[in-house]
């Protein structure tokens, strides 16, 4: 399942958007859920997800979404991925992000994500 999580990230560095909409097709249903601390509500579909990725590709050239870890539970995934690139400031910057994943058969269904890995007090 973790494959198909990385695929769906992979197509974060993808600039040209009707190549970046078949990745994303090919990792999600038609009816993925996603959600994440820059969404004001859930983006529906991989038309609409696409274009927030779109986004993401546009306020961050060059940078990249790689997969740094994963574990799984039933049918859901616990995935660190690391958002990295060039920042403002000329410097190689990494923020990393905590997704929760769901899917149906072997496509993602649900994808709920967090900015950074969580704090432990």
């Amino acid at each position: 399942m973790t494959e198909v999580i990385a695929k769906f990230f992979d197509a974060w560095q993808v600039t040209d958007a009707e190549a970046r909409l078949v990745q994303v097709e090919s990792a999600v249903t038609n009816e993925v859920e996603y959600l994440d601390p820059r969404t004001p509500e859930a983006v529906i579909g991989p038309i609409e997800l696409n274009h927030y990725i779109g986004m993401f590709s546009a306020n961050a050239p060059g940078w990249s979404a790689n997969l740094v870890s994963s574990d799984i539970t039933g049918n859901m995934t616990r995935a660190v991925v690391a958002f990295s690139g060039v920042g403002p400031d000329g410097n190689q910057q990494v923020q990393y992000g905590q997704y929760f994943v769901e899917y149906e058969g072997e496509l993602i269904s649900r994808m709920v994500g967090f900015v950074g890995i969580g704090r432990v007090d």
